[in-house]
């Protein structure tokens, strides 16, 4: 299956450079991404507010995240923390790592060589699909994000 024609989009843009990258995720993942993005509060924790509080909680900070590599067309991050005055570098799927750096507050790097390689975004590109959009969002339910106005 080609995730170009099937999955969100998240793109990451470095204004200093103007340089973009684009990483296809899952529909969860960017729901979980865009709900902090909209500050749209959940009744129950989403998985990455767990995550994030769990962090929290256990005296840890989320220092940064980076996505580190990119291999056979598949990415790579690091969530970095500070324990105990130690700093750990996790694994993660840089959706993950993004939906926990945007709750943490966290700041987002991508390593350069990330960047080179990777396949350029194209903003010229086809237009989203955007009656698949429109039935996709008529059918979200409203019970499973929580109540929201937009």
């Amino acid at each position: 299956m080609d995730p170009t024609t099937s999955s969100p989009i998240i793109l990451l843009h470095n204004p200093e450079s103007q340089k973009v990258l684009s990483i296809w995720v899952g529909i969860h993942e960017a729901n979980a991404i865009a709900l902090q993005l909209e500050n749209v509060a959940t009744p129950r924790p989403m998985t990455h507010d767990l995550l994030k509080n769990v962090i929290t909680d256990l005296k840890g900070v989320v220092r940064r995240i980076v996505v580190s590599d990119l291999k056979e067309n598949t990415f790579f991050a690091l969530i970095y923390l500070d324990v105990a005055g130690e700093t750990v570098a996790i694994d993660a799927r840089p959706s993950d790592a993004i939906a926990l750096a945007l709750r943490a507050r966290a700041p987002i790097f991508v390593e350069e060589s990330v960047v080179d390689s990777a396949r350029p975004f194209d903003p010229t590109g086809d237009k989203p699909d955007t009656d698949r959009l429109q039935k996709w969002l008529e059918n979200l339910d409203p019970d499973e994000l929580g109540k929201y106005k937009m």
